[in-house]
């Protein structure tokens, strides 16, 4: 298979060209030449001196502009790519690739759906990381063992009357959450969805922080005030808290990074988009924004293959997410979201890319969602052997057995002992939480204003508020400086 380059100038002969030949993953856009207004890099099978022939034998007379002048047939370029061209591939980490779809079968009123192709392929083997050590893999195999037994109990405190809201739970991608924010330094930042309590807690929130949290407990990180997963912490642990709208995170998160680099700094931002939330518009502005800014934004896509109800099948055409990166000119990466070394190898890849001043990636992660949309969601609409393929890909469980068994990192004593003291610990955060009081009904309306705030000098030009020293000033006017 050859590469051509070619150069099509009117959108006419652009759409025979893209029916003539088929173009695959490695693709090259530029809009910056003035005497080619598209240019596209094509994967052609035919031959590109006998397609050169036989545009040449051809009696199509030349085309001409509207001021009457000739204008020269498109002539290909060489095979290489100019400079303000770029080449981008999809990098794929996985060692199995399904092959199964699931599909909408409708009975009169009835409607279900089935799942068609090879579900008996063996579970694969977890792929050896480039990056974590020995201490790092158990560290990261223990934050998946608190984010799942955190959330059993928070199901267990939902199911007695304590909690007060939904819970959303992120029964099988423990390893995404918990892996990709192992990624981050100290000085990036990130913004969590709904099933990203793991990487809350690798983040610095305790169990209690945000069992408390679902019980709008007075001690909780909003001081009960909500009762769901919209909190963060942006003075201490560079947490943006997330909102109900799906991909408002995306430009924030970019509007975040852009902010480091006003003050001459170049971080990663992490966060996170499912692959119904993906579809929304803000999406494409966000992400688009950190390419063409070359912001450090790194987007986990968690395809857990339902976006509520709606099976990803039927949410997009594409084969893969990832691929989409491609028209974003950005990297574009493609893991199993049950494969721990997989999620943070690419996570680290990305962050540091960020950190360098690349720009953006976008990374698929590809696994179950192994509950339903909330608790209040029982998930009947997905057909049992969906869940019987993935619960032999259980990430924990892969994860443990990669470190007893081919790693031999730990030994059946030290994980015992290992899941003992989460469970202790969870117990202890489990009492603290329910002991705790709920918030008093006099501080609803506290936390507005920043109280005892020190003034903070701009750093860039004028505040855009200016006082007239010379206008008296009330005893009740007072001044409110954001930290």
């Amino acid at each position: 298979m050859k590469v051509l380059v070619v150069q099509v100038p009117s959108p006419t002969l652009r759409g025979q060209v893209m029916q003539a030949a088929p173009y695959g993953r490695q693709s090259s856009y530029s809009w910056s030449n003035p005497s080619a207004r598209f240019s596209i890099l094509l994967k052609v099978v035919s031959d590109p001196i006998a397609m050169a022939k036989k545009n040449k034998s051809s009696k199509t007379p030349p085309r001409t502009s509207s001021n009457g002048r000739g204008q020269r047939a498109p002539q290909p370029l060489t095979a290489k790519p100019a400079n303000h061209q770029r080449t981008y591939t999809i990098l794929d980490y996985r060692l199995e690739k399904p092959t199964f779809q699931v599909s909408q079968v409708r009975t009169g009123d009835d409607v279900r759906y089935e799942v068609a192709g090879d579900l008996s392929a063996p579970v694969p083997p977890i792929r050896d990381s480039k990056f974590l050590s020995k201490k790092q893999c158990i560290e990261i195999y223990r934050w998946m063992l608190l984010n799942r037994k955190m959330e059993q109990v928070l199901e267990n405190l939902y199911k007695q009357g304590k909690v007060v809201g939904g819970v959303y739970f992120g029964l099988g991608q423990e390893a995404c959450s918990c892996a990709s924010a192992y990624a981050l330094g100290p000085d990036d930042w990130m913004g969590p969805m709904i099933r990203n309590q793991g990487s809350l807690l690798v983040r610095g929130f305790s169990a209690r922080d945000i069992m408390m949290q679902y019980m709008a407990k007075a001690g909780s990180p909003t001081k009960g005030r909500d009762a769901s997963s919209h909190f963060g912490d942006i003075q201490k642990r560079n947490v943006v808290a997330p909102i109900s709208t799906l991909g408002d995170l995306i430009p924030v998160l970019a509007g975040v990074a852009l902010g480091a680099r006003l003050q001459g700094r170049n971080i990663a931002v992490m966060t996170y988009i499912g692959d119904g939330g993906q579809s929304t518009g803000v999406t494409y502005e966000g992400l688009n924004f950190a390419a063409v800014q070359k912001l450090g934004l790194v987007l986990f896509v968690e395809n857990n293959l339902w976006g509520y109800s709606t099976p990803c099948d039927m949410q997009f055409c594409v084969k893969d997410l990832a691929e989409r990166a491609i028209a974003y000119g950005i990297p574009g990466v493609i893991v199993d979201g049950t494969d721990t070394c997989q999620v943070y190898d690419a996570a680290h890849e990305g962050c540091e890319r960020a950190r360098r001043g690349e720009g953006p990636t976008l990374i698929e992660a590809k696994m179950m969602r192994m509950k339903g949309h909330a608790i209040h969601d029982a998930a009947e609409y997905v057909p049992k052997p969906l869940f019987e393929y993935w619960r032999k890909r259980d990430p924990i469980a892969r994860f443990e057995k990669y470190l007893l068994n081919v790693k031999k990192w730990l030994t059946q004593e030290e994980n015992e002992k290992l899941i003992a003291d989460v469970d202790r610990q969870l117990e202890a955060d489990r009492d603290f939480a329910v002991a705790s009081p709920m918030p008093e009904p006099e501080s609803a309306a506290g936390g507005v204003y920043c109280d005892g705030c020190h003034e903070i000098k701009p750093k860039y030009g004028m505040p855009k508020v200016q006082v007239n020293p010379a206008a008296k000033r009330s005893k009740t006017e007072v001044t409110v400086h954001l930290k």
